[in-house]
């Protein structure tokens, strides 16, 4: 699912903390018919309406917009650069780097990312969007650096069991910028 061209939509974006803001309500129905960000206060939002309330994004959305050229970071009172919001987000969680890489390899593959926090996963994954299916897939990330123990595995796939969802590890090569993944099936024996 691609986002808008440049030309058509620009959009100052806020940065707070770990969450940004978009504040023009006019421009907002355009990134969330994308399943792009959430609307400020709606727990549950249905994707075919139009809410004229600013939009919450995640910090992948915001540094993804940010280097499709759609959106403009503003930090404080100072506007930055993709870098320098890249930077922030750093600061605020060491490992943002290789998740935000699955997060933009997942964006360009078409698949709508959300957080999977409430499933013990780093994010959910849908193929059509949430509101018009469950998602079909927690993903968890891991640097390919990373040892990965029996029993970590076992845990993947007890959580996507009891959450009824595939289990998908992403084992990210930072220095490559690369991301592979694999798809666990349980079986029964």
């Amino acid at each position: 699912m691609s986002v808008p061209s440049q030309e058509k939509l620009k959009l100052d974006v806020h940065v707070v903390g770990w969450k940004s803001i978009v504040v023009d309500v006019e421009k907002v129905a355009q990134l969330f018919k994308m399943f792009i960000g959430k609307p400020l206060g709606i727990s549950k939002p249905e994707p075919d309406t139009v809410y004229k309330v600013p939009l919450v994004l995640s910090m992948y959305e915001a540094l993804y917009l940010c280097e499709k050229g759609v959106a403009e970071p503003i930090l404080g009172t100072e506007r930055i650069d993709c870098k320098t919001l890249e930077k922030h987000f750093m600061n605020l969680m060491p490992k943002f780097k290789r998740k935000y890489l699955v997060f933009k390899d997942l964006r360009q593959r078409g698949y709508i990312v959300r957080s999977g926090m409430k499933f013990g996963a780093d994010f959910t994954v849908y193929e059509l969007g949430p509101g018009l299916e469950h998602a079909p897939y927690v993903v968890t990330v891991a640097s390919a650096k990373d040892y990965l123990k029996a029993v970590d595995i076992v845990g993947l796939g007890r959580l996507s069991h009891s959450v009824r969802k595939r289990s998908v590890l992403a084992v990210v090569d930072e220095e490559k910028s690369s991301v592979n993944y694999i798809v666990f099936k349980w079986v029964k024996i």
